[in-house]
Protein backbone atom coordinates (compact mmCIF):
# COMPACT_ATOMS: atom_id res chain seq x y z
CA UNK A 1 0.00 0.00 0.00
CA UNK A 2 1.51 3.37 -1.05
CA UNK A 3 1.36 6.17 1.47
CA UNK A 4 0.41 9.40 -0.20
CA UNK A 5 1.85 12.78 0.80
CA UNK A 6 -0.85 14.52 2.82
CA UNK A 7 0.40 17.90 1.54
CA UNK A 8 1.42 17.31 -2.07
CA UNK A 9 3.02 20.17 -4.02
CA UNK A 10 0.45 21.80 -6.20
CA UNK A 11 0.97 24.73 -8.53
CA UNK A 12 -1.50 27.57 -8.25
CA UNK A 13 -0.81 30.28 -10.78
CA UNK A 14 -2.44 33.11 -8.88
CA UNK A 15 -0.84 32.30 -5.49
CA UNK A 16 2.31 34.04 -4.20
CA UNK A 17 3.09 31.22 -1.76
CA UNK A 18 5.53 28.58 -3.12
CA UNK A 19 5.12 24.91 -2.27
CA UNK A 20 7.04 23.54 0.72
CA UNK A 21 9.14 21.28 -1.49
CA UNK A 22 10.14 24.31 -3.55
CA UNK A 23 11.15 26.21 -0.41
CA UNK A 24 13.29 23.27 0.76
CA UNK A 25 14.99 23.07 -2.63
CA UNK A 26 15.68 26.83 -2.67
CA UNK A 27 17.13 26.69 0.87
CA UNK A 28 19.48 23.84 -0.07
CA UNK A 29 20.63 25.65 -3.23
CA UNK A 30 21.19 28.93 -1.34
CA UNK A 31 23.22 27.16 1.36
CA UNK A 32 25.32 25.40 -1.29
CA UNK A 33 26.02 28.71 -3.06
CA UNK A 34 27.08 30.40 0.18
CA UNK A 35 29.32 27.48 1.17
CA UNK A 36 30.83 27.32 -2.31
CA UNK A 37 31.53 31.06 -2.30
CA UNK A 38 33.23 30.79 1.10
CA UNK A 39 35.40 27.88 -0.04
CA UNK A 40 36.30 29.68 -3.28
CA UNK A 41 37.22 32.87 -1.40
CA UNK A 42 39.42 30.92 1.01
CA UNK A 43 41.13 29.12 -1.89
CA UNK A 44 41.85 32.40 -3.71
CA UNK A 45 43.23 33.99 -0.54
CA UNK A 46 45.38 30.95 0.22
CA UNK A 47 47.03 31.04 -3.20
CA UNK A 48 47.61 34.83 -3.24
CA UNK A 49 51.21 36.03 -2.73
CA UNK A 50 52.25 36.89 0.81
CA UNK A 51 51.66 40.66 1.21
CA UNK A 52 54.59 40.86 3.61
CA UNK A 53 54.85 41.74 7.27
CA UNK A 54 55.50 45.45 6.90
CA UNK A 55 53.79 47.76 9.34
CA UNK A 56 53.62 51.25 10.78
CA UNK A 57 55.19 51.41 14.22
CA UNK A 58 52.99 53.40 16.60
CA UNK A 59 53.48 55.57 18.57
CA UNK A 60 55.72 58.15 16.91
CA UNK A 61 59.44 57.98 17.59
CA UNK A 62 62.34 60.41 17.64
CA UNK A 63 65.58 59.34 15.96
CA UNK A 64 68.84 61.25 16.24
CA UNK A 65 71.33 61.13 13.42
CA UNK A 66 72.77 62.97 10.43
CA UNK A 67 70.80 63.91 7.32
CA UNK A 68 72.21 62.88 3.95
CA UNK A 69 70.16 64.52 1.21
CA UNK A 70 71.68 62.86 -1.87
CA UNK A 71 70.97 60.81 -3.86
CA UNK A 72 67.73 60.54 -1.85
CA UNK A 73 67.12 61.72 1.72
CA UNK A 74 68.24 59.30 4.41
CA UNK A 75 68.93 59.60 8.12
CA UNK A 76 72.23 58.05 9.16
CA UNK A 77 72.17 56.76 12.72
CA UNK A 78 75.46 56.14 14.56
CA UNK A 79 76.35 52.96 16.38
CA UNK A 80 75.35 53.66 19.97
CA UNK A 81 73.53 51.91 22.78
CA UNK A 82 71.86 48.70 21.56
CA UNK A 83 72.70 49.62 17.93
CA UNK A 84 75.99 47.87 17.32
CA UNK A 85 76.58 49.29 13.82
CA UNK A 86 75.60 52.44 11.91
CA UNK A 87 72.13 52.25 10.36
CA UNK A 88 70.59 54.21 7.46
CA UNK A 89 66.86 55.04 7.49
CA UNK A 90 64.93 56.08 4.38
CA UNK A 91 62.88 59.28 4.75
CA UNK A 92 59.48 60.42 3.49
CA UNK A 93 56.75 62.80 4.62
CA UNK A 94 53.02 62.33 5.12
CA UNK A 95 50.95 60.91 2.29
CA UNK A 96 52.56 59.97 -1.00
CA UNK A 97 55.39 62.48 -0.64
CA UNK A 98 59.14 62.27 -0.42
CA UNK A 99 61.35 64.22 1.98
CA UNK A 100 63.52 66.36 -0.31
CA UNK A 101 61.78 69.61 0.65
CA UNK A 102 61.60 68.63 4.32
CA UNK A 103 65.38 68.09 4.58
CA UNK A 104 66.33 71.18 2.56
CA UNK A 105 68.96 73.05 4.56
CA UNK A 106 69.66 70.08 6.87
CA UNK A 107 72.11 68.15 4.69
CA UNK A 108 75.11 67.01 6.73
CA UNK A 109 73.66 68.27 10.01
CA UNK A 110 73.00 66.25 13.15
CA UNK A 111 69.28 66.42 13.88
CA UNK A 112 66.40 64.93 15.80
CA UNK A 113 63.65 63.65 13.50
CA UNK A 114 60.17 62.90 14.82
CA UNK A 115 57.64 60.75 12.99
CA UNK A 116 56.18 57.31 12.32
CA UNK A 117 58.50 54.41 11.71
CA UNK A 118 57.54 52.11 8.84
CA UNK A 119 59.35 48.79 8.92
CA UNK A 120 59.58 45.60 6.88
CA UNK A 121 62.41 43.21 7.62
CA UNK A 122 65.63 45.22 7.40
CA UNK A 123 63.93 48.17 5.68
CA UNK A 124 63.30 51.21 7.87
CA UNK A 125 61.56 54.36 6.65
CA UNK A 126 60.67 57.30 8.86
CA UNK A 127 57.61 59.31 7.84
CA UNK A 128 58.57 62.76 9.10
CA UNK A 129 55.82 64.60 10.96
CA UNK A 130 55.03 68.22 10.06
CA UNK A 131 57.82 70.29 11.58
CA UNK A 132 59.44 67.09 12.80
CA UNK A 133 63.09 68.04 12.24
CA UNK A 134 65.13 70.06 14.71
CA UNK A 135 68.81 70.49 15.43
CA UNK A 136 70.24 67.96 17.86
CA UNK A 137 72.48 68.77 20.77
CA UNK A 138 76.20 68.31 20.15
CA UNK A 139 77.43 64.83 20.91
CA UNK A 140 80.69 62.91 20.77
CA UNK A 141 79.98 60.56 17.86
CA UNK A 142 82.21 59.01 15.23
CA UNK A 143 82.36 60.79 11.86
CA UNK A 144 80.28 59.38 9.04
CA UNK A 145 81.95 56.65 7.04
CA UNK A 146 82.43 57.13 3.32
CA UNK A 147 80.33 55.10 0.93
CA UNK A 148 81.85 51.78 -0.15
CA UNK A 149 81.81 51.01 -3.90
CA UNK A 150 80.80 47.40 -4.67
CA UNK A 151 81.31 47.30 -8.42
CA UNK A 152 78.97 46.78 -11.35
CA UNK A 153 76.10 44.31 -11.13
CA UNK A 154 73.24 42.92 -13.16
CA UNK A 155 70.22 42.74 -10.87
CA UNK A 156 67.02 40.72 -11.27
CA UNK A 157 63.94 41.80 -9.36
CA UNK A 158 61.24 44.46 -9.12
CA UNK A 159 61.10 48.24 -8.72
CA UNK A 160 58.79 49.23 -5.83
CA UNK A 161 58.08 52.44 -3.98
CA UNK A 162 59.93 52.37 -0.70
CA UNK A 163 57.09 53.60 1.49
CA UNK A 164 54.36 51.15 0.54
CA UNK A 165 56.73 48.21 0.26
CA UNK A 166 58.08 48.96 3.73
CA UNK A 167 54.57 48.62 5.17
CA UNK A 168 52.42 51.68 4.44
CA UNK A 169 50.28 49.50 2.17
CA UNK A 170 50.05 45.78 1.55
CA UNK A 171 50.76 44.33 -0.87
CA UNK A 172 53.32 47.00 -1.75
CA UNK A 173 54.55 45.20 -4.82
CA UNK A 174 53.28 43.43 -7.93
CA UNK A 175 50.89 44.57 -10.65
CA UNK A 176 48.15 45.24 -8.07
CA UNK A 177 50.32 48.05 -6.70
CA UNK A 178 51.63 49.53 -9.97
CA UNK A 179 49.24 52.52 -10.10
CA UNK A 180 49.84 53.44 -6.45
CA UNK A 181 53.59 53.14 -6.90
CA UNK A 182 53.39 55.58 -9.82
CA UNK A 183 51.64 58.14 -7.62
CA UNK A 184 54.24 57.73 -4.88
CA UNK A 185 57.08 58.17 -7.37
CA UNK A 186 55.52 61.41 -8.66
CA UNK A 187 55.40 62.64 -5.05
CA UNK A 188 59.10 61.91 -4.54
CA UNK A 189 58.90 58.74 -2.46
CA UNK A 190 62.21 56.89 -2.94
CA UNK A 191 62.24 53.86 -5.21
CA UNK A 192 63.71 50.60 -4.00
CA UNK A 193 64.82 47.63 -6.04
CA UNK A 194 63.74 44.33 -4.50
CA UNK A 195 66.14 41.65 -5.68
CA UNK A 196 65.08 38.04 -6.27
CA UNK A 197 68.11 37.00 -4.23
CA UNK A 198 70.14 38.49 -1.42
CA UNK A 199 72.89 40.87 -2.52
CA UNK A 200 75.61 41.64 0.03
CA UNK A 201 73.25 40.33 2.69
CA UNK A 202 70.22 42.45 1.69
CA UNK A 203 67.30 41.83 -0.67
CA UNK A 204 66.49 45.50 -1.27
CA UNK A 205 68.38 48.65 -2.23
CA UNK A 206 67.67 52.33 -2.78
CA UNK A 207 67.46 52.86 -6.56
CA UNK A 208 68.43 55.91 -8.61
CA UNK A 209 69.52 56.61 -12.17
CA UNK A 210 73.21 55.94 -12.83
CA UNK A 211 73.76 59.23 -14.69
CA UNK A 212 71.53 61.76 -12.95
CA UNK A 213 71.51 60.24 -9.45
CA UNK A 214 67.74 60.69 -9.32
CA UNK A 215 64.58 58.73 -10.03
CA UNK A 216 63.68 58.85 -13.75
CA UNK A 217 60.45 58.25 -15.66
CA UNK A 218 61.87 55.10 -17.26
CA UNK A 219 61.88 53.44 -13.85
CA UNK A 220 58.18 54.28 -13.37
CA UNK A 221 57.30 52.45 -16.58
CA UNK A 222 59.20 49.38 -15.35
CA UNK A 223 57.68 49.31 -11.84
CA UNK A 224 55.83 46.15 -10.75
CA UNK A 225 57.48 44.05 -13.49
CA UNK A 226 60.14 41.39 -13.08
CA UNK A 227 63.18 42.84 -14.81
CA UNK A 228 66.93 42.47 -15.21
CA UNK A 229 68.94 45.70 -15.16
CA UNK A 230 72.61 46.74 -14.94
CA UNK A 231 74.19 49.35 -12.71
CA UNK A 232 76.74 50.13 -10.04
CA UNK A 233 76.29 49.31 -6.39
CA UNK A 234 77.55 51.05 -3.26
CA UNK A 235 76.98 50.74 0.46
CA UNK A 236 76.22 53.61 2.85
CA UNK A 237 76.28 52.25 6.41
CA UNK A 238 73.96 49.21 6.07
CA UNK A 239 72.02 50.58 3.07
CA UNK A 240 72.74 49.50 -0.50
CA UNK A 241 72.36 52.12 -3.23
CA UNK A 242 71.83 50.84 -6.77
CA UNK A 243 72.66 53.34 -9.50
CA UNK A 244 70.94 51.66 -12.44
CA UNK A 245 71.05 52.26 -16.18
CA UNK A 246 67.45 52.13 -17.51
CA UNK A 247 68.73 51.58 -21.05
CA UNK A 248 69.89 48.09 -20.00
CA UNK A 249 66.54 47.04 -18.51
CA UNK A 250 64.93 43.88 -19.85
CA UNK A 251 61.46 42.65 -18.86
CA UNK A 252 61.60 38.94 -18.02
Amino acid sequence: MNRRDPNPAFFIGWSNAPARSTLRFMAIVAAAILLGAAVLGFAIGATAPDPGNGDYRFPEVTLTGTIQAKPMPILRLPAEGERKAPHAVLLSTEGTNGAEQAVAGWDGKRVEVYGLLIKRGDIDMLEIADGGIKEAAAADVAPLAASVPLGRWRMTGEICDGKCYAGAMRPGNGLAHKACAGICFVGGVPAIFVSTGAVEGSSFMLMVDEKSGRFVDAFRDLAALRIAIDGTLERVDDLLIFRADPATAKVL
